[in-house]
């Protein structure tokens, strides 16, 4: 897809995930919501239904030949494919943070092409914070009205590098790496705003050495790309997406791979 059409494509998409946003927002704002376990033991909410419902209703007109897979839809998997062209959406991404109600949680769409993430939104609706981007496109912050240009810190303004850390899933092997690190100043946030933190200049890396799935992260690393950062695997290569197993290698995202310790 050509640079001018991606832009346009990422102008549609802004209303779109600010309406599965609100969506959020209706369930949320009446309280705890009811919470469901999936099979694998992970809770979802009406509120993962109603931003998924709103996401593969619309997205579908805009590339009537694109496949919408969701984290909501298990027959969407199929999907995937390493070659070719998909959605890849995630209607709630931080379903414990919401249950938390603590705020950090975010709609991520992502367009695949070829086992890429070319361009992806991330919505904060209890933040009203909208982020998106993609390698060839930059990468955006709309918060409070105010739309403006960020990109990753040129370096740190501390000594000790900033890590961004889960609020939810800080396990044994990622502490250890932060370990690696020496001296830290840690920021912790939940969901995909752990890579926008990375991108907006606020962290300088944010190591993930624990399960995560491919909508976890693909819309978010679009973002980060953009802003002139990087993810990958701990062999130093690119997440790929459309894989037969959905799950993610461990992975570093960095405004500077010089920052991932040995």
């Amino acid at each position: 897809m050509r640079q001018s059409d991606q832009e346009v494509l990422i102008q549609q998409l802004l209303p779109i995930v600010r309406v599965a946003g609100d969506a959020l927002m209706a369930v949320y704002s009446r309280g705890t919501p009811e919470v469901q376990l999936k099979e694998d033991d992970s809770p979802v909410t009406q509120a993962d239904l109603a931003s998924h419902r709103v996401l593969a209703s619309r997205l579908k007109p805009l590339l009537p030949e694109c496949p919408v897979v969701s984290e909501e839809d298990a027959e969407s998997l199929i999907h995937r494919q390493p070659h070719g062209r998909f959605w890849l959406i995630d209607p709630l991404d931080g379903t414990k943070e919401f249950i938390a109600r603590n705020g950090e949680f975010t709609v991520n769409i992502a367009l695949i092409e070829d086992g890429l993430c070319v361009l992806g939104v991330v919505y904060a609706p209890a933040f009203d914070a909208l982020y998106w981007g993609g390698a060839s496109l930059g990468a955006f912050r709309c918060m409070g009205g105010q739309t403006a240009a960020i990109k990753v810190a040129a370096s740190s303004p501390v000594k000790a590098p900033r890590v961004v850390a889960s609020k939810s899933h800080l396990n044994e092997a990622t502490r250890s790496l932060i370990d690696r690190l020496g001296e830290v100043s840690l920021v912790q946030a939940g969901s995909s705003l752990k890579f926008c933190r990375v991108a907006e200049g606020q962290a300088d890396i944010y190591p993930r050495l624990a399960p995560t799935c491919e909508w976890d992260t693909a819309a978010a690393q679009a973002v980060l790309e953009g802003a002139g950062g990087v993810v990958v695997d701990l062999q130093g290569m690119p997440l790929l997406y459309g894989k037969p197993d959905v799950l993610n290698p461990s992975f570093i995202a960095t405004r500077d791979t010089a920052l991932i310790p040995a």
